[in-house]
């Protein structure tokens, strides 16, 4: 059974900072690919970041430089470490993973495994 828990959103002002975290099962974390993603209100999906299991990323260029991924693979915990965020970055953020550890894309249609969300609001 495939799952996906995320926590760490919250509110915070801009330029300020928060760090996501995923826990999956073992099953879902010992050999896939990793990505958080975000949607905003009236907005489509978007990738943020990915992790193979070696740990390459991949980043979106709003992001890169500001946030950073990572993974404990002893935990079965996924991270996003959040730095001078911005109202732009309010969304809500989704922790997913893809049927293997092939990081190729953001695109979501890739992703097979979901978590609920978790929520980060940023105000100016």
């Amino acid at each position: 059974q495939v799952q996906l828990v995320e926590s760490g959103g919250g509110s915070v002002q801009s330029g300020g900072s928060l760090k996501l975290s995923c826990e999956a099962s073992a099953y879902t974390y010992s050999s896939h690919c990793m990505g958080w993603f975000r949607q905003a209100p009236g907005k489509e999906r978007e990738g943020v970041a990915a992790i193979a299991i070696y740990g390459t990323t991949r980043y979106a260029d709003s992001v890169r430089g500001r946030f950073t991924i990572a993974r404990d693979n002893a935990k079965n915990t996924l991270y996003l470490q959040m730095n001078s965020l911005k109202p732009e970055d309010t969304a809500m953020y989704y922790c997913a993973a893809r049927g293997d550890d092939y990081c190729y894309t953001l695109k979501s249609f890739a992703y097979d495994y979901w978590g609920q969300g978790t929520q980060v609001t940023v105000s100016s």
